[in-house]
């Protein structure tokens, strides 16, 4: 593997929302893709949708009208065999069910080129009990895109045990030079992504439950409040620049209404008793200088403006939007 270059040809295996998206994506990034459904008939019924779906794309503003010669480029493949035959990467994106998979992987691996990355889009299956469906095993690894895929930049990269470091390395590369956000993390329930994105989802619908708020309240104050701060840091950071301390003081108020699961985690707790509260004390889950504090800080508070801004701007485009509809429809 070490004299393998970033993949050029892909093969996308299985035509549904995520494989759709991986195949615009790649085709858009200027590779040679092949895209391959349950049946030759499916196959070519997916480059319409592609194409359609691309089409969307461009009269939204989204991609400009080039975009649709690169999609055209996108062939339909009669079977697994033919898709993968000359791949440098093969994406298996099949619904989420082990007895498909272990058929499809199956394939990938007798067929693909013996230095191909076979990749699984799979969101929550153990990458080790799929790696075991797929012939030389350390050329194979997770690869969790996310919806939609074309313009979600962040991809989970998870090694089975099998996985040669260089395959990784290799597929970190190849997200990178298509505009993605690679993050390497270990096969658990769930990955990351997911694990925490459900535990948010499973709060949010505890809060419905127990009256606290209607759905459209709890995704107000995801949006507006502690979400508004998620798309340019992560909790860590975010735990920083409030005060870890006060974190886990939180903690100890939420533990007795909600349970011994919310009692402070002892991650956390050692770090505070350790003084090191955040950025307040220069150190936290991150460590910092007094001038990065304070360069941190005011970039900080540079992004929080302009999004508010952004998002001011769109809410007003789309009241005025609203207006303008319900102005025909009474003139009608």
């Amino acid at each position: 593997m070490n004299n393998v270059a970033i993949p050029q040809r892909a093969a996308v295996i299985g035509a549904g929302t995520m494989g759709l998206g991986v195949a615009e994506c790649f085709a858009l990034n200027g590779l040679d893709v092949m895209l391959v459904d349950a049946s030759p008939q499916l196959s070519l019924q997916a480059i319409a949708r592609l194409m359609a779906r691309v089409r969307g794309h461009v009269d939204a503003g989204l991609l400009p009208e080039s975009a649709l010669e690169r999609a055209r480029s996108v062939r339909a493949a009669e079977n697994i065999s033919d898709a993968v035959q000359a791949a440098d990467l093969v994406l298996e994106a099949v619904p989420e069910r082990i007895e498909v998979k272990r058929a499809v992987l199956a394939a990938c691996g007798a067929d693909a080129p013996a230095e191909a990355i076979i990749a699984s889009n799979t969101s929550s299956l153990p990458i080790d009990d799929l790696a075991a469906f797929v012939e030389r095993k350390n050329r194979f690894l997770g690869m969790h895109w996310f919806n939609p895929p074309e313009w979600t930049p962040g991809v989970e990269v998870i090694p089975s045990a099998h996985t040669t470091s260089r395959v990784v390395q290799i597929a970190r590369d190849f997200l990178l030079a298509i505009g993605k956000r690679p993050a390497t993390v270990a096969s658990g329930p769930g990955f990351v992504a997911n694990r925490i994105q459900f535990a948010l989802f499973r709060e949010a619908v505890a809060c419905v439950e127990e009256g606290l708020a209607t759905p459209a309240e709890v995704d107000e104050v995801v949006r507006s409040c502690f979400g508004f701060r998620l798309p340019f840091y992560g909790p860590f950071a975010i735990a920083d620049m409030a005060g870890l301390d006060v974190y886990a003081n939180i903690f100890e108020v939420l533990a007795p209404e909600l349970g011994a699961g919310w009692a402070p985690p002892p991650a956390l707790q050692d770090i505070v008793d350790s003084g090191r509260h955040g950025v307040k004390s220069l150190a936290g889950f991150y460590e910092y200088s007094e001038d990065e504090r304070d360069a941190l800080l005011i970039e900080r508070d540079k992004r929080y403006a302009a999004l508010k801004k952004l998002i001011d701007e769109f809410s007003a485009r789309t009241l005025q939007n609203a207006k303008m509809e319900a102005a025909c429809e009474s003139g009608a």
